[in-house]
């Protein structure tokens, strides 16, 4: 694989992590994997002691994270993790169809071998991780595969505009067993977005990617629908309308 993006802690450059870009990289895992999820509150003393080390490190890796979108915090009041919502995926897919449409089809104006290589090789990453169950490591090779494509472009500024409102979509992918049907469809979506690049499509490289986009957008709005249903039904729910 490729490595951390740019804006996550030590991915923009070589070397040793600090103890601050060390908490950032496992606060950002754990939210992502969702073993911290949407509001839960981010006790310095708890996370510090979590994570072995002092406090200060991690009130650094809480502001880069906040940076990211995927951290709140209120000065006296303190921090948690940002909530889920379906207003805020709405936004952030339609931002992320904003960007990443301009980054494709500035790749594919200009897309080179080297590029499909890269590509072509998170792409193959992605589809082994995925069936082999290594939700993590797929959810790496899935970034890798995608700002391939977008670093071809040529520009500086589109991967780095694009990066935080990713990181704000990828909360929205809840972790649960991928059937061999979402991994072939995954599949054949990013093979068609890569196709059109390597040909140079510029038209058919946006069209691949909205798709791409717009399915994987559904998907998680009707998995959030049902969700949220089943609470307005669950015992729980009942019990707290009906002694209100």
């Amino acid at each position: 694989m490729n490595g951390p993006l740019e804006l996550l802690p030590g991915g923009g450059r070589g070397g040793r992590r600090t103890l601050a870009e060390h908490a950032a990289a496992e606060l950002h895992q754990l939210i992502l994997s969702g073993e911290l999820p949407s509001g839960t509150p981010l006790r310095l003393v708890e996370l510090a002691s979590r994570l072995e080390m002092s406090q200060m490190p991690v009130r650094e890796g809480l502001r880069r994270l906040e940076a990211l979108g995927l951290v709140e915090i209120i000065p006296h009041r303190g921090a948690w993790v940002r909530d889920l919502s379906l207003e805020d995926l709405r936004d952030t897919h339609e931002t992320r169809l904003a960007l990443e449409s301009l980054a494709v089809r500035a790749a594919a104006e200009r897309f080179s071998e080297a590029d499909a290589e890269k590509a072509a090789a998170a792409l193959a990453d992605h589809l082994r991780l995925s069936q082999a169950q290594d939700l993590a490591g797929a959810r790496d090779a899935h970034a890798d595969f995608h700002f391939a494509v977008y670093r071809a472009s040529g520009s500086q500024w589109l991967p780095r505009a694009i990066e935080p409102v990713w990181q704000n979509s990828e909360r929205y992918r809840f972790g649960s067993r991928l059937t061999e049907a979402m991994i072939e469809q995954n599949r054949r979506e990013h093979q068609a977005i890569l196709d059109a690049c390597v040909a140079r499509d510029v038209d058919g490289a946006e069209t691949a990617l909205r798709n791409h986009l717009a399915g994987a957008f559904q998907r998680i709005t009707d998995t959030m629908t049902r969700r949220a249903e089943g609470s307005e039904h669950s015992p729980s729910k009942q019990q707290k309308e009906t002694s209100s």
